[in-house]
């Protein structure tokens, strides 16, 4: 590397750091920074780069290239519109660099299907991913691979199944009638808009739906005006998780060549407050939302633990409670229902209660920004398109006409909501709903990207041919030992071969002329790979061209992956946010923001894509950093039905 760029790199590193509020520790400890950064990245290089970067695969790529960094970064940073042109010029199947070697960009459907189904034990999520959600986690899903994987999926796959998806319904039924009672609370009784942010309203909402109906925790963020720890943690965790991305890939080589002594007294050092950065004091606050985390997830499973126990090992008085709570309609949760499965299952099939609760930690994250995300988007493009919001508002008042029919009106109260009394099958098959959802989540999937490692050298068949890096046309990859593959979820979804010359148009009614069956509302491909590239299905299907489709778990788009690592909660995640944005609908208008602020300018919303998507307000009526969803809102009128 030329001098003069080592010494251009050594003073950037310097003044990532405060230089306007710690100028003396800066002097003071700037060496010792340098010299710490500079160890941890020659670790780093050696433990991951130095196999790959000799390897040169043969596949065309954006030649634009930082000397250092590589193009990488481009695809978490540069947004969504530099991961369609690349996809889009390249093909479904793009060279990248990146500081650790050359990568590949995949969203090729033959070439996705073999990373994650036929081939699935060559392409390993990476050492950084698996290490660093288990310090963040403990046991869960996330964190394990090989047979303890297996094992667990085995074990939850039947409880996230469709029955135990209606018994968890209310609870969600409860939380999203709340939402709507205090925006409306908020709002003028002259029917006038009022501007509302409806981010921290729905990212409560999300909250309070993990808390309860997966863990059972007696959360009430959505009407307290603080939350308790356990709360106020989980949902600054995603943020910190975001902010402090480039350090993830310390902790695997600390992990691996550290004792788990050493290594808390390696964190315990770099957390104590002589280090003043702004950067620092976030690895510090990550470590204590953690430790906040952990404490609490304890507790509410020692908790749950307790209450499993079997009537015969319970005394009398306490029997009587659980006959009592069980009479008065004490709601089910995901962890009632997980303790019971694990209880019933034979001893070596058993989970240990690390694991159990490393599937609570899981199961909690994994919900809450990902559906704060997907709701936060579904609001903002029905206030965007007026006549779907109608349509869909239409479709809910009607299929509720339908229920009253149905049933006595003597069971409604005067203060219940209809659609506290709207079944299961009745919400997931409402068929503009379901394709408003479909839609939303196949253009803006909550994590736009995966990545793998390759642990064996193999050659990936590609549906659509690609160029080499000499011009030439090529249906295959050879990808190296050690190398890097990233699933572009993204690109896979708005494939304009798959998915039609408007794939990256959001137009819900393309889902509403997809055939009933497999395909229908409600229904998914099934993960253990049958059919997934040779469909007999009666044409047209949507995401299917000429019998091929992607592997996914879920209308043969890519958003919950596919095979053993797809999203085991997918079938919640969807019934969750139908009925939030059925509930929202139905009593209220949204529309963009019109109103100039103080100083004339208008908001207006945009969304960033770094490691999931976020709403920002651009400049200059906002910061274009701080995430919000300001929305005109009003009561629902008669007109408002009309499309």
């Amino acid at each position: 590397m030329p001098a003069t760029r080592v010494h251009k790199y050594a003073r950037r590193c310097l003044y990532t750091f405060d230089l306007h509020t710690h100028i003396p520790c800066v002097i003071i400890m700037s060496l010792s920074q340098l010299c710490g950064i500079g160890i941890l990245s020659v670790l780093v290089l050696w433990m991951f780069g130095g196999s790959s970067r000799k390897h040169n695969i043969d596949l065309d790529g954006p030649k634009e290239v930082h000397w250092l960094t590589g193009n990488v970064r481009k695809v978490f940073e540069g947004g969504l519109d530099y991961c369609m042109k690349i996809a889009e010029q390249y093909g479904g199947a793009v060279k990248l660099q990146s500081l650790y070697g050359e990568v590949v960009y995949l969203s090729d459907p033959l070439a996705l299907y073999h990373v994650i189904m036929k081939d699935q034990h060559f392409f390993e999520e990476p050492g950084v991913f698996i290490m660093n959600n288990k310090m963040m986690f403990g046991d869960g899903l996330i964190a394990t691979i090989g047979e303890q994987h297996r094992k667990q999926r085995k074990l939850l796959n039947p409880v996230f199944s469709t029955s135990n998806m209606r018994e968890l319904l209310p609870t969600l039924q409860s939380i999203a009638h709340k939402l709507t009672s205090i925006v409306v609370s908020k709002l003028p009784d002259d029917g006038s808009y009022k501007e509302i942010d409806m981010l921290p309203l729905l990212s409560r909402t999300a909250l309070d739906g993990v808390c309860q109906a997966i863990l059972g925790y007696p959360s009430n963020t959505l009407e307290s005006a603080e939350n308790d720890e356990y709360t106020e943690a989980l949902r600054k965790m995603s943020p910190l998780i975001s902010k402090l991305i480039y350090f993830r890939p310390i902790v695997p080589v600390v992990m691996r060549n550290f004792s788990s002594y050493w290594t808390r007294k390696l964190v315990e050092l770099v957390t104590m407050p002589w280090i003043p950065t702004e950067r620092m004091k976030d690895v510090r606050e990550m470590r204590r939302i953690i430790e906040l985390m952990d404490n609490g997830s304890k507790k509410a499973f020692a908790d749950k633990k307790a209450a499993s126990e079997t009537p015969a090992t319970l005394s009398p008085t306490a029997m009587q409670s659980e006959v009592d709570g069980l009479n008065s309609g004490r709601r089910k949760d995901m962890m009632d229902i997980m303790l019971k499965a694990n209880s019933a299952s034979s001893s070596s099939e058993q989970l240990t209660d690390a694991e159990l609760l490393g599937q609570m930690n899981v199961m909690v994250f994994a919900g809450l920004d990902t559906t704060t995300s997907a709701l936060s988007r579904c609001v903002f493009l029905l206030a965007k398109n007026p006549l779907a919001q109608a349509r869909l508002r239409s479709e809910i008042r009607d299929a509720l006409k339908r229920l009253s029919l149905l049933q006595d009106s003597s069971s409604f109260s005067e203060h219940d909501s209809p659609l506290l009394h709207l079944s299961y099958d009745e919400l997931i098959n409402l068929p503009f709903l379901d394709g408003i959802v479909r839609e939303t989540l196949r253009l803006y999937p909550s994590l736009p990207h995966m990545v793998r490692n390759v642990l064996k050298a193999t050659t990936l068949p590609l549906q659509f041919p690609v160029r080499s890096s000499s011009g030439a046309e090529i249906s295959s990859i050879a990808v190296h030992e050690k190398s890097f593959v990233i699933i572009s979820i993204l690109a896979a979804n708005r494939n304009r071969t798959m998915w039609g010359d408007d794939a990256n148009e959001w137009k819900p009614e393309r889902w509403l002329s997809s055939p009933e069956g497999k395909n229908g509302p409600g229904t998914d491909v099934p993960s253990d790979g049958a059919e997934v590239l040779s469909s007999k299905l009666p044409a047209p299907i949507l995401g299917v061209k000429d019998g091929i489709r992607y592997p996914g778990v879920y209308s043969n788009m890519m958003t919950f992956l596919g095979g053993s690592r797809s999203c085991i909660g997918f079938k919640f995640a969807e019934m969750e946010i139908k009925q939030i944005i059925a509930a929202l609908v139905l009593h209220l208008h949204f529309v963009l923001p019109t109103d100039p602020d103080a100083n004339g300018y208008i908001k207006e919303i945009q969304w960033k894509m770094k490691a999931f998507h976020t709403p920002v307000v651009k400049p200059p009526a906002g910061d274009g950093e701080s995430p919000a969803v300001p929305l005109n809102v009003r009561l629902v009128q008669e007109e408002d039905f009309k499309w």
